[in-house]
């Protein structure tokens, strides 16, 4: 088995396990990983301790560094990768910014997206790791990262209802919804496989397409 499509996207909610899965995915089958690089943002720790002062900060630096990495990642091409897998998408920015910013804000900040999102190619198919705000909490809470600890369960439902509201209207691409909260494919490969068998044999249209896991 191997992937057909050239350019796929793993997002989901914070602890969704979407960068296990995107890495897992290329080492097995030689893809091309492009991972998120936010550890160094200087607005991150700030903003989950006030987010009213720092959000407009931190969704700039953060529009600027997916902007600057995609840009350089997706157009340098390695002959011997036959696709690229992100753990984000560069949408990925106006949904956390839909659901950090006061309405002005994120106006301005919208134009300044459009601008931009219009010079990076679409996926072929965009997977989003659904699962329940409970099951994210024990996950961030066991990867340990300080600054996460003061994330809320109303937060996390706020990012997941903006990411849906979003695809109900995007039709350019597949968009893959697995629904992973019964599952465990981090620690068992079994059910890592089944993910990754149902990927690559599904027929997917553009628009919402829905994969199930109990």
């Amino acid at each position: 088995m191997e992937f057909q499509n050239k350019y796929i996207i793993i997002e989901g909610n914070i602890g969704a396990g979407k960068t296990t899965l995107a890495s897992k995915i290329a080492e097995e089958f030689g893809g091309k990983l492009i991972l998120e690089q936010f550890h160094d943002n200087p607005f991150l720790p700030k903003f989950y301790k006030d987010k009213e002062r720092y959000s407009f900060s931190l969704e700039l630096s953060f529009l600027a560094a997916r902007y600057k990495q995609l840009n350089k990642e997706i157009s340098s091409t390695d002959l011997f990768k036959s696709f690229t897998i992100a753990d984000y998408y560069f949408l990925k920015s106006l949904i956390f910014a839909r659901s950090t910013l006061q309405q002005d804000e994120y106006n301005l900040y919208r134009q300044l997206f459009d601008i931009i999102y219009q010079q990076l190619p679409l996926p072929d198919m965009y997977i989003y790791l659904h699962v329940k705000p409970a099951r994210l909490l024990e996950n961030i809470k066991l990867r340990g990262r300080d600054y996460e600890m003061e994330i809320k369960e109303d937060y996390l439902i706020q990012i997941n209802e903006s990411y849906f509201n979003y695809f109900k209207s995007e039709n350019r691409f597949p968009i893959v919804v697995i629904e992973s909260s019964g599952i465990d494919f981090v620690k068992k490969d079994s059910d890592y496989h089944k993910i990754v068998n149902r990927i690559i044999k599904g027929n997917f249209k553009p628009g919402i397409n829905r994969l199930v896991f109990e």
